[in-house]
């Protein structure tokens, strides 16, 4: 029997239908070919941003942010890294196992090769150093020193400071001749702000300000805040108590003490001490110094580290001028610094060390000097790693000197 006109109608719509589906799955099958080829270029190329990304950030660590050498005398440098760097060639000259280029007063060196370094005249160089030749990575300070040598000390002494400012720890209710509580300046000053000025007329401590605030008699008072390193200026309107006063409602400090340790001091008697800044213990910051002073301490008890209980020193500190070894002229992330009008009596008959300069330190043994026992001695130490773009954390080192782990219990709060 032959097909009805019907039934050739129904297979014809069967067979375009069917040919649509695969058309259909054809193009869907194409587009998610195409989806799936873009996913994996962009993970490549993602991959790839990322990769460069990683590499930027272990080469830029590579490579210390400041390089310093001895006047006269030639340094080594091994980095290893796909860069160049471009110096200034007056005053500054380079050995090793490249022949550097010279172009309008500028050396370039390839950071792949190891290369010396060596300037007869003190001062300041930059060295700017690129990817490939091509990506700017990080500008380098070079600074040639002269020849120092230091009496190492690990001697504990007292500190003394007092704040560039008055020093804001924080904000208070403030109860005011109503019986009711008030907050006048919360919101406006903030904690590690320092007031200094109250109505243009400069405040150096905390009776001071407690002084201008008394005698404003309720009108609003204008505070020079320094905040962050800029100056501003906030109205504060005091609330009157009922001890018929006037009170901002802020706690303040211009002074702190504490016990450390002093590290070392040179021919012209300039020390370093502490290894961290001096911070306030409310606000976390480090302290902005208005001046301080260096005294004689007496180590009154230790507190042994463990773990979780980093321990800590404790000392007794006598305020008096006798007492006085020198003044505490900076505040640094690395320490505090300053000149010594006498040197300590424990370390007068010590010997002058040469300093080492940081490319120079080396793992493996090594001594720490320290009084912590209540006299001078000298501990081992093993140095396991070296971070040379760190400040005061480039070297990490594990103390094996049993008498000071058994005293101690390795480094503690105030060595």
């Amino acid at each position: 029997m032959r097909p009805s006109a019907n039934e050739k109608s129904e297979k014809n719509f069967g067979i375009k239908i069917y040919t649509r589906v695969c058309e259909k799955l054809k193009e869907h099958k194409y587009r998610t070919m195409n989806f799936q080829k873009w996913i994996a270029r962009g993970s490549l190329i993602a991959g790839f941003f990322w990769g460069i990304l990683f590499s930027y950030a272990i080469i830029e660590e590579s490579i210390p942010d400041t390089i310093r050498i001895e006047k006269g005398e030639a340094e080594d440098f091994d980095f290893r890294v796909p860069m160049t760097a471009e110096l200034d060639q007056e005053g500054m000259e380079v050995f090793g196992n490249q022949s550097p280029s010279v172009d309008q007063d500028k050396i370039t060196l390839n950071l792949n090769q190891s290369f010396s370094l060596k300037s007869q005249q003190q001062g300041n160089y930059f060295m700017s150093c690129k990817l490939f030749g091509l990506f700017p990575i990080k500008d380098v300070s070079v600074e040639v020193m002269d020849k120092e040598q230091v009496i190492p000390c690990g001697i504990p002494v007292g500190i003394y400071v007092k704040t560039d400012g008055v020093l804001v720890i924080g904000t208070g209710n403030v109860v005011g001749c109503d019986g009711m509580n008030h907050e006048p300046a919360v919101n406006l000053v903030k904690s590690g702000d320092y007031v200094k000025t109250v109505n243009d007329e400069i405040v150096e401590n905390k009776d001071q300000l407690m002084e201008k605030i008394s005698q404003c008699q309720g009108e609003a008072v204008v505070l020079g805040i320094l905040r962050d390193e800029e100056l501003i200026q906030i109205k504060v309107i005091p609330v009157k108590t009922e001890e018929n006063d006037y009170k901002l409602g802020i706690w303040v400090r211009d002074d702190l003490a504490g016990v450390g340790t002093l590290t070392f001091y040179d021919e012209q008697g300039y020390y370093g001490a502490l290894g961290h800044p001096v911070s306030d213990m409310d606000t976390g910051t480090r302290v902005s110094l208005g001046e301080g002073t260096l005294y004689e301490a007496e180590i009154a008890g230790i507190t042994k580290g463990e773990k979780g209980n980093p321990g800590e020193i404790s000392g007794v500190i006598t305020y008096l001028d006798q007492y006085k070894l020198g003044s505490v002229d900076e505040n640094t992330d690395v320490g505090i610094y300053g000149k010594l009008q006498r040197a300590p009596e424990e370390s007068q008959e010590n010997e002058y060390y040469p300093i080492s300069l940081k490319q120079n330190i080396q793992k493996g043994e090594a001594m720490i000097v320290s009084s912590v026992s209540g006299e001078r001695k000298e501990y081992q130490i093993t140095i396991t790693d070296l971070d040379y773009n760190s400040a005061n954390k480039g070297i990490l080192f594990q103390v094996i000197d049993p008498e000071l782990l058994d005293l101690t219990g390795g480094v503690i709060q105030g060595m």
